[in-house]
């Protein structure tokens, strides 16, 4: 995968460090993506200017990791008689010395690591003279907002899986039957459980996995990041937010939809109407240029305007849109860019979901999410999923 590391590089030029050294297992995002290799125990990377990447990886994956495409090279921890390291020194310091000799061997003697970089490795890796610089900027997660089309696509198809397994969770909703007010299917309860169930197992037929998910309703969906559980009942709304990823790629997929089986009230009949207008003024918005701050504005606009309260009009409320518009989708499912009221520019390749909300104990909650990347011209919505509230 092409990489613009050229900020990468003038952050090392900044903090006059040699190199960018990252210390942390694949599911790190940031060690996943300099790398391009994934492990479930911790390895090293070292990125040189002029050079690319080096990685330091144990016996047991270094056959793994010699396969990676891109990389410069590629050491064992054996090499650098690790295990003696460890004997004599402990594990701490005697990872430290053994990534010291790494280094030493790429002629850097000063690298810039991430802010949450092991602490016990990086003082006894300045015991052993090496200067070692916080990055405090957050780089890595800096050029990775912008997605190359590779990424995209990889976004692109977990977001193909994710329609499949909301397709699958509306199917059980509008077959659902009503009795005493609570939805059935197949003769018993319908439960959020049992909606989550079928998302799960959805998504895990198209590649796609994730450790949980949002079916939500009524009460339960007044609050923005509550799961959700027990029976759905009729006539209220039902928030369903997927956020799955990729097995194969890592990427994240995005999106909620709301949906009612029976009749909602008027009200709610409403802020849906008016949450579904907040995201196609969010999206009118959208272009290169433009601040997540001004999208998020556009949706404080229209919510405004139809007498809800917002976190604009009143930083205290705790009913209304409550939260952000939407962030960055990647390697991780919120990363940069937001879009929120400190939101930054918007460039092509940014990849953020634009979900506006209502939220209020009393009614219920809505929320409507889709998935776009931004280009050179405006945006393309990666969502491919109607819009519809009543079942």
């Amino acid at each position: 995968m092409t990489r613009d590391l050229s900020a990468l590089d003038d952050c090392l030029a900044a903090v006059d460090a040699d190199g960018y050294l990252v210390d942390a297992d694949g599911t790190d995002s940031n060690q996943r993506y300099l790398s391009g290799f994934d492990a479930p125990d911790p390895f090293v990377t070292l990125y040189v200017p002029g050079e690319g990447i080096h990685l330091l990886v144990s016996s047991l994956e270094y056959g793994r990791a010699t396969k990676v495409d891109g990389v410069a090279s590629v050491a064992r921890l054996v090499d650098y008689d690790h295990r003696d390291n460890v004997t004599e020194h402990g594990s701490v310091a005697g990872r430290a010395r053994t990534v010291a000799t790494f280094l030493a061997d790429h002629a850097v003697g000063s690298a810039a690591v991430p802010a949450d970089f092991p602490l016990g490795v990086a003082d006894a890796l300045r015991e052993t003279g090496v200067d070692v610089t916080a990055d405090r900027t957050d780089v890595v997660t800096g050029v990775r907002a912008t997605k190359s089309a590779e990424e995209v696509e990889h976004v692109r198809e977990a977001q193909r899986a994710n329609e499949a397994a909301m397709a699958a969770a509306e199917e059980l909703m509008r077959e659902a039957t009503v009795e005493a007010g609570v939805l059935h299917h197949d003769g018993a309860v319908l439960t959020s459980e049992r909606v989550k169930e079928e998302i799960e197992v959805t998504l895990l037929r198209h590649g796609c996995g994730l450790d949980e998910t949002i079916v939500a309703c009524g009460a339960d969906a007044a609050d923005p990041h509550d799961r959700g559980s027990g029976p759905l009942s009729a006539d209220e709304a039902v928030i369903v937010d997927i956020f799955p990823r990729s097995k194969a790629t890592k990427y994240h997929a995005d999106m909620t939809r709301t949906f009612c089986k029976g009749n909602p009230s008027a009200e709610m009949r409403r802020r849906f109407d008016v949450t579904d207008e907040a995201r196609e003024a969010a999206l009118a918005a959208l272009e290169p240029g433009v601040t997540g701050a001004d999208v998020h504005d556009a949706v404080c606009d229209v919510y405004e305007d139809a007498g809800y309260p917002t976190l604009r009009s009143d930083p205290e409320t705790e009913v209304g849109f409550i939260h952000s518009t939407g962030h960055g989708v990647g390697l991780d499912v919120h990363e940069r860019p937001r879009v929120s009221p400190d939101g930054e520019e918007l460039r092509p390749g940014h990849v953020v979901t634009i979900e506006p909300g209502l939220y209020d104990p009393s009614v219920g909650g809505v929320r409507i999410e889709d998935l776009v990347v931004v280009t050179e011209s405006g945006y393309e919505n990666l969502t491919d999923y109607p819009v519809e509230f009543v079942l």
